[in-house]
């Protein structure tokens, strides 16, 4: 399942239960929203719905689990945390969720699940950040098979004062993995954008790269405009690889980034310089270098000898 927070799989997904009699198969539930955000102020409630499709050709019964996730890597995976007698050490969401009984869906058949979320009052404001995921209950002697990691996600954000802090660690030109000014070819170039969320709010980063050859832009990238946005949790980095091109055989570029976040609308700005130099440029500056270097030195013995012959003439001839 392709998680909204990261596009990617879940960190740790759940554990399968025993093959199905209905569908031998590990996909018998499709869940949606993947993502929710919501904002609740200190005291206030509300209610998150997910819909849960039975994809089989007989009834199932589900338990939903409540759980807490965290970053799991610098790609936006989430890991939850299955234990359900944990909590995340901090952003705890879990702790705010109703527990919830078990549900039964018909063959082909969609139900609602609604989360309901109360903050307390003393509830700081800032992110928190919880899972609903749906684990194989008995239905009578048949057991179903539920996909790893069928869950879908919810950020909350609660109202009040809130640090907003990203810091850009990050905005490298890469080729083959590594990181450089300077390249022979234009071929397989990637530019590394790396945020470190220090505040205490999830953070959606959003911007335009621009590559400029001169002051023509030869290429533009809109980085992270989709919605919803791609988020950076708090006390975590997050990393995007941007491709780089439309850049010549050679020549000086000018990479410029400009990214925004934040309710304040915070702006980050960098620019980075790169040049594209093949191989046979830099043999011929050798050899041009080698070549000027052997005229010169040429040049000063003959004058040398030149002087010597004339020294020597002229006091003959006194």
């Amino acid at each position: 399942m392709a998680s909204a927070l990261g596009h990617t799989a879940l960190a740790a997904p759940a554990k399968p239960a025993a093959p199905s009699l209905a569908t031998n198969n590990a996909n018998s539930i499709k869940i949606s929203p993947l993502r929710t955000d919501i904002t609740l102020d200190p005291g206030g409630s509300g209610t998150v719905t997910v819909r849960a499709t039975n994809i089989t050709n007989a009834p199932i019964v589900l338990r939903p689990v409540e759980n807490d996730f965290v970053a799991g890597d610098e790609k936006g995976t989430p890991s939850i945390i299955l234990d359900e007698n944990s909590y995340a050490p901090s952003h705890s969401l879990k702790r705010f969720m109703a527990s919830l009984p078990n549900i039964t869906i018909a063959a082909g058949a969609t139900e609602e699940i609604n989360v309901k979320i109360a903050v307390p009052k003393t509830a700081q404001a800032g992110g928190y950040f919880g899972a609903l995921r749906l684990t194989p209950a008995s239905s009578g002697s048949q057991p179903v098979d539920i996909a790893s990691g069928v869950a879908s996600l919810i950020l909350l954000r609660v109202t009040g004062p809130t640090v907003e802090q990203l810091t850009l660690t990050n905005f490298d030109v890469q080729q083959n993995g590594g990181t450089a000014t300077n390249f022979r070819t234009p071929n397989d170039l990637q530019l590394l954008v790396r945020f470190l969320n220090k505040g205490n709010l999830q953070e959606g980063p959003f911007g335009q790269v621009n590559i400029l050859k001169g002051k023509k832009v030869v290429y533009r990238y809109n980085f992270n405009q989709e919605t919803p946005k791609q988020v950076i949790l708090p006390d975590s980095a997050r990393r995007w690889s941007i491709p780089v091109k439309s850049l010549g055989k050679f020549g000086k570029y000018t990479i410029s980034g400009t990214f925004g976040y934040g309710t304040k609308g915070t702006t980050i700005n960098i620019e980075k310089t790169v040049w594209i130099i093949p191989t046979s440029y830099i043999l011929a500056a050798v050899g041009t270098i080698a070549f000027l270097a052997v005229v010169i030195g040429g040049s000063y013995m003959f004058m040398r000898s030149y002087k010597r012959r004339i020294l020597r003439s002229s006091r003959r001839r006194y």
